[in-house]
């Protein structure tokens, strides 16, 4: 993901949470991807939210160890403030550990979220 993500979004290198981990209990799924999670706020009538999704999942596939996690925001209120995730989509990209080490806001194009990725990985 790049500076200047699809529909005016912005990129953080650092992910904005420090050391904070985002295990399998926080996301609500049984485990993390053995090499990284994509995890996608979005809301339940968000445009760019159903295209962001087709291209997480896209990615997961081609790219062995990686799962697309899609949390609803409006369903994980406290996740959301704590995260400071303020619009969707909003992805982050989660090392193997659950590290945050991408965030971006708006939807990313394929090649931004496969660049992203060899910072997890």
């Amino acid at each position: 993901m790049t500076e200047d993500a699809t529909e005016g979004g912005s990129v953080s290198g650092d992910g904005g949470a420090g050391e904070d981990l985002l295990g399998p209990d926080e996301l609500g799924v049984a485990r993390l991807g053995e090499r990284a999670t994509l995890v996608q706020f979005s809301s339940a009538f968000c445009q760019p939210c159903r295209a962001t999704r087709r291209t997480l999942a896209e990615v997961a596939e081609m790219v062995p160890g990686v799962t697309h996690v899609e949390i609803d925001a409006e369903g994980h209120l406290a996740l959301v403030r704590a995260l400071g995730i303020v619009r969707t989509p909003t992805v982050l990209v989660l090392d193997r550990d659950g590290r945050i080490v991408r965030r971006a806001a708006g939807q990313p194009r394929r090649a931004d979220v496969i660049a992203a990725l060899g910072h997890a990985v």
